[in-house]
């Protein structure tokens, strides 16, 4: 099962890592980047979101949108 965060991220399945990224980042408000507590927390939906994109591309998934 994907993750919904990741769903709404919108992306191709041929997308680069750095491209996933920017699409986390650019998915967090501008309030929860600036809080230095939620560091661990970012890091850790980062990496959620890679993995769930590794994911997608081992399996060939179409786009789902």
């Amino acid at each position: 099962m994907t993750d919904p965060a990741y769903q709404r991220l919108g992306l191709p399945a041929t997308a680069s890592t750095y491209a996933v990224l920017r699409a986390a980042v650019r998915a967090l408000h501008p309030d929860t980047r600036a809080v230095r507590g939620f560091r661990a927390a970012r890091k850790r939906f980062y990496g959620q979101m890679l993995c769930a994109h590794a994911a997608r591309q081992a399996v060939g998934d179409s786009p789902t949108g």
